[in-house]
């Protein structure tokens, strides 16, 4: 059974410099202090780089790297806590449980997930999901759902 939809909204990219843009929106939210957003779509859409930007907006400093090897990649923004993590090589749920993530999961600051579906729907339900299609000339379809009320918030 899926949770209620509370709200969903369409754009489209065109450019990074859009992904960017969209990005520092977002990052000026104060209910992104403690979402759990997950970011769906195929190898290429842009997930890693999209978090980059948000992560820039919040005010990473220093080298950004895709967590696909180390799982989780922790930082320290101002007045904020942010994990980055990516599941994409589980290969099985129980993984994701073994791992230990769980507490870091359900606790606070801002929680970013790339390949969400390979943790076989352990994980708590996200706040927002994000899907990015790519599409022609390097622009980007994307949708956002928002599951919970810090979801709809981030989506007004």
């Amino acid at each position: 059974m899926h949770p209620p939809i509370l709200g969903t909204r369409q754009c489209t990219w065109p450019d990074e410099a859009t992904c960017a843009g969209f990005a520092q929106g977002l990052a000026a939210r104060p209910e992104l202090r403690h979402a759990l957003i997950e970011l769906h779509g195929p190898l290429g859409a842009g997930k890693t780089t999209f978090v980059r930007h948000l992560l820039r907006a919040l005010g990473a400093t220093g080298r950004i790297k895709s967590p696909t090897y180390a799982v989780m990649e922790p930082y320290e923004l101002p007045g904020l806590q942010a994990w980055h993590f990516d599941f994409y090589r589980f290969h099985d749920p129980r993984e994701w449980e073994d791992a230990g993530l769980r507490d870091i999961l359900t606790g606070p600051g801002l929680k970013l997930v790339e390949w969400a579906g390979q943790a076989g729907g352990l994980l708590p339900l996200a706040d927002l999901k994000m899907e990015l299609a790519p599409a022609e000339h390097d622009q980007r379809h994307v949708t956002l759902d928002a599951y919970t009320p810090t979801g709809a918030a981030l989506i007004a």
